[in-house]
Formats: structure tokens, C-alpha cells, sequence
């Protein structure tokens, strides 16, 4: 809950449907797993990323959206995730940059989760 624009619910959510925090070999592979990475379509010469895959779970995939969207719109405290998103928003538009910033939030609530620290503000972003 120290991420900012993550409550209680969201926080929850995600330690109780993750379950294991050994059950990934890597922090970026939590994105796939809830679904929040491009999916990808190829064939002989064609090669495209389309939109979010939507494999993982739902609900959760909506609570980081909306804890995205909170730290988009909503928290005002000064961050390098917040700063991330607002360029992002800018250049992309406001639902490509949820989506970007839940996958993001969800990478850093893992490398918390497994590290067993806080969030810091200061510090540089995982990517």
C-alpha cells in the first residue's frame, strides 16, 4: 500500500491472487500473467502488436487500472512513476497510459512483495 494510488483492495487483490511470490522467475513476467502485455500476431511476413491480451485475471487487471488511473489523475504527490505516466500520457493518450502504468504498478508491487520493502519515491523505475 505504499505505492501510491494503490489501497487496501488493490493490494489484497494482488497478494491473493498472485499467491506465490516465488512463482515467477522474474518481476516483469507478473504483466503476462495478468494479461496487461501487447498481444502479438505473426505470420510469414506480417508481425504486429494489437492490444492487451486479457489472459490473466479480470478483476484484478481492473482494480490496476483504476490504481492506475488514481495515480494519474488523483495523487499529487511528486514520484518518478507519476512523472513516467504523465509523459506517457501525453504522448500516447490517457487509456494507453493506464494500461502501461497497471503493468508497471503491478511489476513494482512484486518487486516489493518479494524484497519485503517500501515504496521509494526517489528511486529508479523497473522496467
Amino acid at each position: 500500500m505504499t505505492v501510491p494510488g494503490v489501497g487496501p483492495v488493490v493490494a489484497l487483490s494482488f497478494f491473493a491472487t498472485l499467491d506465490n511470490a516465488g512463482r515467477f522467475r522474474r518481476s516483469r513476467d507478473v504483466g503476462a500473467f495478468l494479461g496487461l502485455t501487447p498481444r502479438r500476431h505473426q505470420s510469414g511476413d506480417m508481425d504486429w502488436s494489437g492490444r492487451i491480451s486479457k489472459c490473466g485475471d479480470r478483476d484484478l487487471r481492473r482494480l490496476l487500472y483504476s490504481a492506475a488511473t488514481s495515480l494519474i489523475t488523483q495523487v499529487r504527490k511528486p514520484s518518478k512513476l507519476r512523472v513516467w505516466a504523465k509523459k506517457l500520457q501525453d504522448r500516447k493518450g490517457f487509456k494507453k497510459a493506464a494500461v502501461a502504468v497497471s503493468r508497471k504498478l503491478a511489476v513494482v508491487m512484486m518487486c516489493i512483495w518479494r524484497d519485503g520493502t517500501d515504496f521509494e519515491p526517489e528511486k529508479e523505475l523497473i522496467t
